[in-house]
């Protein structure tokens, strides 16, 4: 919107100003209306310091004066007619002093803006944010500032070259007259060829001045050329690293604006040369400054022209595949994308360019699909030049770590010049296997992070290492774009110590390419990159609202979990990723207190994606239950680190049904019961428990603060398909042989009164009832006991139909034994 429209917008306050600001003659507002636009384009500024300037300023707003007359006289507005008459005439009075006129124009302008800014002072306070969120950059505005000089240059030189013309024309015609005078007056013809050489010395100097004028504007244009092609590798570096999550601004347009306001000018720079090279042949003489100047000048606007269009075209959306973990990874034999872009905008050119894809031209790998679209301004929002490709085809080698490169051609032909065109794309990995996927994606996110220059594909021949800034970068990027969250400082910095140890600072820590993706991580089976990779899957797939949110607390250590637990409030629970998940997984601690009043940290083992696949993690807390003794369940979860209710953190993820109307309710009736740890001391308290070897190894777990999820490693273990220990039971992994914990659990049975059901059916060899409880007394006769259980007969008492029973053991029993 221009200035003098947003002026017209403001409040009666401020048009109170602007009347006053025209209640004088020196600009009519009527002319200010009328003109509004064309007043604000030029550099009256420069005009008020610059005689040669203001002249041509002055001449020009003459002629729209004029323009503007003819119009009311065609639109029969008395009035208007008779007021820009009168307008003209008393512009007149500055033809002797034009840089009068454009200081006083200036200086209302200048007036103008005083009181926008003053009116627009209080919204421009509470838009602040936003305003530093989209400012320009300091390059970008002095972009703006040139090219919007070089227009108002040529706009000058337009008006310059049909002055010009017209001295030639006087200066023809009188010529010609001369020549054709039959005057014998030998003193009128020297006058006359004196009058001829004045106006031929005139014109001289005219056509001098206007190709130093067009000398001096392709040394513009070609400052500014250098300007664009600057922003447009911030542009490119930008997108390469967007590509890998980095949440940058791709827009396009600004860049496309320029390159077509700047592409436009040299095209009418060039349409001037021609219209000299016309004057040239229509006369000429010695030392005619067209014939020793004009080549030259050709020569550079084709040059300039074909710089800015080989820039100008570019690839704007990288090669990716619709169901791609990201881009730069294609599957063989998948359809993948492609969107090239012309920023030099030319609606004659509009499909009549064709663009043609290749993989690797030089080595003469195929790309199958419509390898060739033409540039079309209706695939574009803006109306843009684009030839978007959307069912390439890629047939080439599958190496995770090696690079190849898509090419687009075009050809560019308009007024006689022609141009090719060639634009490459960022390296891209080529797969053969969704299995290779993960290790594609790392080398795309390590290639991005550290090289620049896309040109490199022999960057994994001798691929550089890493320092932690760049590396903790990248994963910032990578969770920002996959939970909308990116890495806290604290975060940072429990994953710089797990990878370098504690250090006072991590600057000058570096991680090789072998030890991100190829090494094992230290104490496991998998890679730094698998392990980081599986968190990232578990956030974008399961925990994207709850990471976004911040209540995953994410990455801590085990030692700063309890610090900080034992500080708070019984109950209270955080959220952390495992470090031992190959694929991902997250766990919650708690503090609890004893009756003494010592804090203990809880622990259970990780949740994975085929747990929450199941059920939400937020059900997952809403549900999580202990059985203490009497079976009575308790909930230990109550608040979110630090001191947030649990149902105010999470209540808005929590389904509107409970109970057995839940749909989570199977897997929470089987899944989320947990042993207490006091149970299993009354149940296991005996001074021989060598006799039970399960036990003994269940005994020397049971001071860790790690709950048990059973064999399979998970807390969402299903009791109605794998006939095991009653789920969650506390501490670590128990690997006892369920014959023997059968066994054991006949023993208990047989001596005390279990509640009625399945367990009941057990067949037990009454004759083993008089033994078995002198077993568990502290007077037992242990030789005299391990002889009957070495008896090979016991196991056959033993033995029976328990795994049917457990199916129905969905919650821990408590067995008061006493030692």
């Amino acid at each position: 919107m221009s200035q003098w429209e947003r002026l017209k917008q403001l409040d009666s306050v401020c048009l109170q100003r602007v009347d006053e600001l025209y209640c004088k003659e020196e600009l009519p507002m009527a002319v200010r209306d009328y003109l509004a636009q064309w007043i604000e384009d030029q550099d009256w500024e420069g005009a008020s310091r610059d005689t040669s300037r203001a002249v041509v300023l002055f001449q020009v707003l003459l002629e729209n004066l004029d323009n503007q007359y003819s119009r009311f006289v065609q639109e029969r507005s008395f009035l208007m007619q008779r007021n820009f008459r009168r307008f003209k005439q008393n512009f007149q009075r500055y033809q002797e002093d034009p840089c009068t006129l454009a200081e006083i124009i200036n200086w209302f302008l200048t007036s103008e803006r005083e009181i926008l800014q003053a009116a627009e002072l209080a919204q421009k306070v509470q838009m602040l944010q936003v305003q530093q969120n989209s400012m320009e950059s300091e390059s970008q505005r002095h972009i703006e500032k040139n090219v919007r000089e070089f227009k108002n240059k040529i706009q000058m030189m337009e008006h310059s070259l049909r002055c010009l013309e017209e001295q030639q024309d006087e200066f023809d015609f009188k010529y010609q007259t001369h020549r054709m005078d039959g005057t014998t007056d030998e003193a009128e013809k020297k006058e006359q060829i004196k009058g001829l050489q004045v106006m031929l010395n005139m014109l001289n100097i005219s056509r001098t001045t206007f190709l130093t004028e067009l000398s001096s504007l392709l040394d513009s244009a070609a400052s500014i050329l250098a300007s664009l092609i600057e922003e447009l590798e911030d542009w490119k570096r930008r997108q390469q690293v967007s590509c890998i999550g980095a949440p940058e601004d791709i827009n396009l347009e600004p860049l496309e604006k320029w390159f077509t306001q700047v592409g436009e000018g040299m095209f009418q720079l060039r349409k001037f040369l021609e219209k000299l090279q016309e004057l040239h042949d229509k006369m000429t003489y010695e030392a005619d400054p067209i014939k020793d100047q004009k080549p030259s000048l050709h020569v550079r606007v084709d040059a300039l022209l074909t710089a800015l269009l080989k820039s100008a075209f570019i690839v704007e959306t990288q090669p990716s595949m619709p169901q791609g973990r990201g881009p730069l990874v294609l599957r063989t034999n998948v359809q993948f994308s492609l969107k090239t872009r012309l920023l030099f905008k030319v609606p004659e050119l509009n499909h009549s360019m064709k663009v043609t894809v290749s993989i690797d031209k030089y080595r003469k790998f195929n790309v199958l699909g419509t390898s060739t679209k033409a540039l079309n301004m209706a695939e574009s929002l803006h109306g843009g030049m684009v030839a978007d490709f959307r069912h390439l085809v890629s047939l080439s080698l599958s190496v995770t770590e090696e690079l190849h490169t898509l090419h687009c051609d075009t050809q560019f032909d308009l007024h006689g010049l022609s141009v090719t065109l060639e634009a490459s794309s960022l390296p891209v990995i080529v797969i053969s296997n969704s299995s290779q996927q993960q290790s594609a994606w790392a080398s795309v996110l390590w290639f991005n992070t550290l090289c620049t220059d896309p040109k490199n594909l022999m960057f994994f021949a001798s691929s550089p290492v890493a320092s932690w800034s760049q590396l903790g970068q990248m994963l910032n990027w990578q969770f920002l774009s996959c939970g909308k969250r990116g890495l806290e400082q604290d975060q940072l910095e429990t994953l710089a110590q797990k990878l370098f140890g504690i250090q006072q600072n991590y600057d000058n820590c570096k991680i090789s390419w072998t030890k991100f993706s190829k090494e094992n991580f230290s104490g496991t089976n998998f890679t730094l990159w698998v392990w980081l990779d599986g968190i990232l899957n578990l956030v974008k797939m399961y925990l994207a609202d709850l990471w976004q949110d911040g209540s995953i607390m994410g990455f801590v250590s085990k030692g700063k979990e309890k610090v900080l637990l034992k500080k708070k409030q019984s109950g209270t629970f955080l959220l952390r990723f495992s470090e031992s998940c190959r694929d991902g997984g997250i766990t919650f601690s708690w503090v609890e207190y004893s009756n003494s009043g010592e804090p203990n940290v809880r622990a259970v083992q990780p949740f994975t994606s085929t747990d929450l696949k199941q059920i939400p993690l937020a059900e997952i807390l809403r549900n999580f239950q202990i059985m203490e003794a009497d079976n009575a369940p308790v909930y230990p979860l109550q608040f979110l680190y630090p001191n947030t209710p649990k149902d105010q953190a999470f209540g808005k993820y929590y389904n509107e049904k409970t109970g057995v109307e839940s749909p989570y309710f199977k897997y929470i009736k089987t899944k989320l019961v947990f042993v207490s740890k006091d149970i299993l001391y009354t149940l296991f308290s005996y001074q021989n428990l060598s006799l039970f070897p399960f036990v003994q190894d269940l005994s020397s777990e049971l001071n860790q603060d790690v709950m048990l999820q059973g064999p399979e490693n998970s807390p969402m273990y299903n009791c109605t398909s794998d006939p095991i220990l009653p789920n969650g039971v506390l501490e670590s992994s128990l690997s006892c042989p369920q014959e023997e914990f059968s066994g054991a659990l006949r023993c208990a049975q047989s001596l005390h009164d279990l509640p009625e059901g399945p367990l009941m059916s057990v067949p037990i060899d009454e004759s083993l009832l008089g033994i078995i409880p002198d077993a568990f007394s502290p007077d037992a006769d242990i030789p005299a006991l391990q002889e009957f259980l070495n008896d090979p007969n016991i196991l056959e008492g033993l033995s029976g139909p328990l795994d049917h029973s457990f199916q129905e053991l969905v919650y821990p029993v408590s067995i008061p034994l006493s030692p």
